[in-house]
């Protein structure tokens, strides 16, 4: 995002500052247009996303810092596409298209049918509603909000949670300790995902499929 940010604002390092995890990309940006004084109505700003996209396309085969797929997260994966009482969708404050490029890089994007994203909406609460209904749209369940469970690693996936008056599964792989994810009043917090029948234990799942 910060390589974009230049090319099209000759602005470097433009997102030092800006709080970057739980929130939508939409908003991580308005905050970087507004501390460096780019007019909201600047043509350039609709370039951003396919700028954004093309550099990120060629930063994932670089190393990076707490690259790479945390622990156990492919293995509940597996276990829960296998369900036929669960329906696994994503919903993530990222573009669509470039958390397609993430989680396709790791081979993860394959197990979500549907969501939401930050083309969706700009408020992080706003979007589980959108990925319920978009799930309905593809053929998916009919659920009401309330009825998902959010898995995140931030207080903000809490909060959109609750907004919607969903359960919360929280995981302290990324910034944010177990102390804080339980400050913030997720209903569940694990350090990790590595024990899968502990995970399904806290989204009320048998280990065996009915």
């Amino acid at each position: 995002m910060s390589l974009a940010f230049q090319e099209l604002f000759s602005v470097p390092d433009a997102f030092r500052g800006v709080p970057m995890p739980g929130r939508t990309d939409v908003r991580i940006l308005g905050d970087a247009v507004l501390a460096h004084g780019v007019p909201a109505d600047s043509p350039a700003l609709a370039s951003f996303p396919r700028v954004y996209l093309d550099r990120l396309a060629g930063e994932l085969d670089k190393p990076g810092p707490r690259k790479g797929v945390m622990p156990g997260v492919r293995a509940l994966l597996d276990t829960l596409s296998g369900r036929a009482d669960v329906h696994l969708a994503l919903l993530t404050g990222n573009y669509r298209a470039a958390a397609q490029l993430k989680l396709e890089y790791f081979d993860l994007w394959r197990y979500f049918r549907g969501g939401a994203f930050a083309d969706d909406a700009a408020d992080r609460n706003a979007l589980l509603p959108r990925a319920v209904a978009h799930v309905a749209e593809c053929g998916g369940p009919c659920v009401a909000a309330s009825d998902a469970i959010v898995i995140g690693d931030t207080p903000l996936d809490v909060a959109c949670a609750k907004a919607s008056g969903a359960r919360s599964i929280a995981v302290a792989t990324g910034s944010h300790s177990i102390e804080e994810l339980r400050a913030c009043g997720a209903d569940v917090v694990f350090e990790d995902l590595a024990d899968t029948d502990a995970v399904l234990a806290a989204l009320g799942l048998p280990t065996v499929a009915r």
